[in-house]
C-alpha cells in the first residue's frame, strides 16, 4: 500500500478501514467488463461498525456507486447522518451523464469519506476530495490503494494515455510452439483455459488478431461461455448478459476471405489496413464493406499497418481495452513498438519439437539478452492441466 495523505491510525482502525474498503472492492469488481469507459468503482456506508448501505457503478450512465449506497440506505429506512464512506475512487465533482457525486455526499450527512485512490481523470483529480473537504467532511485516502490501481489498470491507462490498455495473450506447447509440424493448432490448450480465454473477451471492448490467423484458424472471435466447464467462477459477479467483443483484424493487404467467420454475426468488426492497400484493393474493400466490416485505412511502417497510430485511432474511438490474441508475427509488432501493457502465456503439458515450427512471437528476436522485453509482477497459476503466466510489460505505464 502506498503512503496514506493522512497521519498513520491505530492498527485497530487501520484493520477495519482495509476490511470494509475490500468489501467495495470486490462490490465494484462485480461489473468488470461492464463499465467502459467508466471505472468500476464500489462503495460502503459504515456507522458503529455496521454496514448500512453499499453499491457500485454498474454500467456507464448509471448511478454512480456512491448514489446507489446512499439509495441502498435510504430505501432501508437507515439514517447515514455521520456515518463513514468507503469508496474505492475519487468521488466525482462533474456533471457527465449523471450529476455530482459529491453533491450527494454532502447533502447526505456523511462526516468521513476513506477513499483508495484519487480518480486519474483531469476532469475530477483532486477536485472531488476538495469539495467534501470545502463542506467539512474528513476524507483520508490510500487505504487498498493497490488493489484500487490493479482493479481500474485499463480506466488508469485509458484516462490518462487516451490509448487501450493492452493484453497480449498467446497459447503453445510446454516448448513454446503454436502448432504442430504439419500445422495443426486446435487445440493446444485445455478447455479450462480456453474458457479462461472467453471470460476475458466478455470483460474486454475488443479483441485483435492478425489476418494470419483468420486465414488459418478462421475463428469466430465471440465469448462462449455457456457450457458447464467453463461454469468455474471465473467470471463470478460479471453481468449475466455476455457481450461480444469488437473484433479487429490487422490486414495490411487485404487478404481476408470473404467467407471468413469474423464477417458473420451482429458484433462489430473492423479491419485495419494500409490507405495504399484500400487504394489498390479498393474493389476488395468494397466487397468486406458489403460483408458488413468497417475499413480503417492508417499509415503504413514497415509495410505494415503502423499499430501505433491503429492504439490512437482505437483510443479515439473509445475502445479502452484490447485483447491481442496473435499471431507472432501482430505479437512481435505489439512488443516491438510498445504497445502491450501485459502478457498473458499459457503453457500446454505437450512438447511439439520441430526447428522450423514457430513460436508466439515472430519477428526478428532480441540480439542480446539486454534487448529482451521484460515483465515484473510476474503471476504463474494453473488452469486445468496446464499452467498460465502473466506479467506487466517493464517500461510500459
Amino acid at each position: 500500500m502506498r503512503e496514506c495523505q493522512t497521519p498513520c491510525k491505530d492498527r485497530e482502525a487501520e484493520s477495519r478501514d482495509e476490511r470494509f474498503m475490500r468489501m467495495a472492492l470486490d462490490l465494484a469488481a462485480r461489473a468488470r467488463g461492464r463499465t467502459s469507459p467508466n471505472p468500476m468503482v464500489g462503495a460502503v456506508i459504515v456507522k458503529d461498525g455496521l454496514v448500512l448501505g453499499s453499491g457500485f457503478h454498474s454500467a456507464a450512465g448509471r448511478p454512480h456507486a456512491e448514489v446507489e449506497a446512499l439509495n441502498d440506505a435510504a430505501s432501508a429506512g437507515l439514517d447515514v447522518r455521520g456515518a463513514t464512506l468507503y469508496v474505492t475512487l475519487e468521488p466525482c465533482c462533474h456533471y457527465g451523464r449523471t450529476p455530482p457525486c459529491t453533491d450527494a455526499v454532502i447533502k447526505s450527512g456523511i462526516t468521513r469519506v476513506v477513499a483508495a485512490m484519487q480518480d486519474p481523470n483531469p476532469l475530477v483529480s483532486g477536485k472531488g476530495f476538495s469539495a467534501l473537504k470545502s463542506a467539512g467532511i474528513t476524507v483520508e485516502v490510500g487505504v487498498c490503494e493497490n488493489e484500487a490501481h490493479a482493479l481500474n489498470e485499463v480506466y488508469i491507462k485509458y484516462i490518462t494515455t487516451k490509448r487501450p490498455f493492452v493484453l497480449l495473450k498467446c497459447a503453445m506447447s510446454l516448448d513454446g510452439k503454436i502448432r504442430t509440424a504439419l500445422g495443426e493448432s486446435k487445440y493446444i490448450t485445455s478447455e479450462e483455459s480456453r474458457c479462461k480465454v472467453h471470460s476475458l473477451r466478455n470483460e474486454m471492448d475488443a479483441v485483435m488478431v492478425g489476418v494470419g490467423t483468420v486465414i488459418a484458424d478462421d475463428p469466430l472471435l465471440t465469448v462462449r461461455l455457456t457450457d458447464n466447464a467453463c461454469n468455474t467462477g471465473e467470471s463470478e459477479g460479471m453481468a449475466s448478459s455476455i457481450r461480444n467483443p469488437i473484433r479487429i483484424i490487422v490486414d495490411s493487404r487485404l487478404r481476408l476471405p470473404l467467407d471468413s467467420k469474423v464477417l458473420s454475426g451482429t458484433s462489430r468488426t473492423i479491419i485495419a489496413t494500409t490507405v495504399t492497400a484500400e487504394k489498390e484493393a479498393s474493389h476488395r474493400a468494397l466487397a468486406l464493406k458489403q460483408k458488413g466490416a468497417e475499413i480503417w485505412p492508417l499509415p503504413e511502417r514497415d509495410r505494415r499497418v503502423d499499430i501505433v497510430r491503429l492504439m490512437e485511432k482505437c483510443g479515439a474511438s473509445g475502445i479502452t481495452s484490447i485483447l491481442l490474441e496473435g499471431g507472432p508475427t501482430l505479437a512481435a509488432a505489439a512488443l516491438s513498438a510498445g504497445i502491450a501493457d501485459k502478457v498473458l502465456f499459457f503453457y500446454a503439458p505437450m512438447i511439439f519439437g520441430g526447428v522450423t515450427v514457430p513460436g508466439p512471437v515472430g519477428g526478428e528476436g532480441a540480439s542480446y539478452i539486454r534487448d529482451a522485453v521484460r515483465l515484473d509482477r510476474v503471476e504463474v497459476g494453473r488452469s486445468g492441466p496446464d499452467i498460465w503466466v502473466s506479467g506487466y510489460v517493464v517500461g510500459i505505464d
